[in-house]
C-alpha cells in the first residue's frame, strides 16, 4: 500500500477536480437545493425520480428521516411506522432548517451525483492517509499531510451540509470552493512530496518572486470571479435560466476589474516562459499554466460575447482550479540558486 502513495494522491487530485466541476454545475443549473437535506436526499440514500414519490401515502411503511412534501412544506418521519388511512401529524415533524420545498428531478440528480463525487473524494483520501502510515518513521511529514487532507475533507463535507441549511448563502457557497482549493494545495504539496524521481529548476530569487506574485494574482482572480458569480446567480433569478443574453447586460465594476486581472496574469506568465524558453527549459508545470489561461480567456470571452454557452461556467472555474494546482507545483520545483 506504501508504493501506491503518488497513484492514490493523483487519484485524489482528479476526484477533487471533479467535485470542483460538478459543484459549477450544479450552480449553473440552479440545482444547489436540488436535495434539501444532507447528507441523504429527501431522506433516501437514492433518491426520488418523480414528485408523486414525495406525497404521503396510506398503508406505507415510513422509516424514520424520510421526506415528504404536505401543503408546500417539507416533513420527516419521526420513527419508523406504517401509515393507517388517513395522515396523522403525530408522525411528522416540520423541517425547521429551511422553508424550501421543491421537487425537480433534474436538479435532484444533478446534485446528487456531486454529492456522490464527495463521498468518493473521501474515500480516495482515507486510502491515501492508510498508504501515508507506511512512511510515519521515515517522512513524518507525509503521513501528517494526508491526515490533515483527511480532515479538510471530512470539514469540506459539514460545509457542504451548511451551504444546503443556509439555502445558498453566498457567503457560505465560496468559503465552501475556497475549502475545495486549500484541499487542492494540499495535495499538490502531497504530491510533489511523493518519493518520486522530480525535475527541479535553479532560478533567481526574482524568478521565484514572480511565480509567487502569478499564484497570488489568480487567487484574486478566483475571488472576484466568485463575486461576479454571485451577482449572476441574481440576474439568473431575476432573468430565469433561458435568458442567459441578459445574465451581464449591465455587469457590475468588479466583472471589468475581474476581466482585467487576466491579461495582468496572461503577461506576468508570459514572462515566465521567456525566462525559461532562453535557457531552453520549458517546465511541463508552466506549459500547462499557459494553456490553462488561454483557456480561461477563451471561456470567459465565450460567456460574455455568445450569452454563456453550454459549459464554459464550470469550465472556466475548472480551469482556474487547474491553474492554481499547477502554480503551486511550480512553485514547488524551483529553487534558489543559492540553495543548490
Amino acid at each position: 500500500m506504501k508504493n501506491k502513495l503518488h497513484s492514490l494522491t493523483v487519484a485524489s487530485l482528479i476526484i477533487i477536480y471533479l467535485v470542483i466541476m460538478a459543484g459549477a454545475v450544479v450552480r449553473m443549473t440552479g440545482s444547489g437545493m436540488g436535495c434539501p437535506d444532507w447528507p441523504k436526499c429527501f431522506g433516501y440514500l437514492i433518491p426520488p425520480t418523480q414528485r408523486e414519490q414525495l406525497d404521503w401515502k396510506p398503508q406505507h411503511h415510513y422509516r424514520e428521516g424520510e421526506v415528504i412534501i404536505l401543503e408546500e412544506s417539507l416533513r420527516l418521519a419521526k420513527t419508523d411506522f406504517v401509515s393507517t388511512q388517513q395522515y396523522n401529524p403525530s408522525h411528522w415533524e416540520p423541517y425547521t432548517k429551511h422553508d424550501y420545498a421543491q421537487f425537480n428531478a433534474y436538479h435532484t440528480w444533478i446534485e446528487y451525483i456531486n454529492r456522490l463525487l464527495g463521498a468518493l473524494s473521501g474515500i480516495a483520501i482515507l486510502l491515501l492517509v492508510i498508504s501515508s502510515l507506511g512512511y510515519w518513521k521515515t517522512q513524518k511529514k507525509i503521513t501528517l499531510l494526508a491526515l490533515l487532507s483527511l480532515v479538510g475533507i471530512g470539514f469540506q463535507g459539514w460545509l457542504g451540509k451548511t451551504v444546503v441549511d443556509s439555502n445558498l448563502l453566498p457567503l457560505k457557497i465560496t468559503i465552501h470552493m475556497a475549502m475545495a482549493l486549500l484541499l487542492v494545495a494540499v495535495l499538490v504539496v502531497l504530491l510533489y512530496w511523493s518519493p518520486r524521481k522530480k525535475t527541479t529548476y535553479e532560478v533567481s530569487k526574482t524568478v521565484k518572486n514572480v511565480a509567487f506574485l502569478g499564484l497570488f494574482l489568480t487567487l484574486i482572480q478566483l475571488a472576484l470571479g466568485t463575486q461576479v458569480r454571485q451577482y449572476i446567480d441574481i440576474q439568473m433569478h431575476t432573468w430565469n435560466l433561458t435568458n442567459a443574453a441578459a445574465w451581464l447586460q449591465q455587469p457590475p465594476l468588479l466583472f471589468y476589474i475581474h476581466r482585467s486581472f487576466s491579461i495582468l496574469v496572461f503577461l506576468l506568465h508570459a514572462y515566465l516562459f521567456m525566462i525559461f524558453f532562453k535557457k531552453r527549459k520549458l517546465p511541463l508545470a508552466l506549459q500547462l499554466m499557459l494553456l490553462l489561461i488561454g483557456l480561461e480567456i477563451v471561456t470567459g470571452i465565450l460567456m460574455y460575447y455568445w450569452a454563456f454557452p453550454f459549459a464554459s461556467q464550470p469550465l472556466h472555474l475548472l480551469f482556474a482550479s487547474l491553474l492554481f494546482g499547477a502554480q503551486t507545483y511550480f512553485i514547488l520545483v524551483l529553487k534558489n540558486k543559492n540553495n543548490l
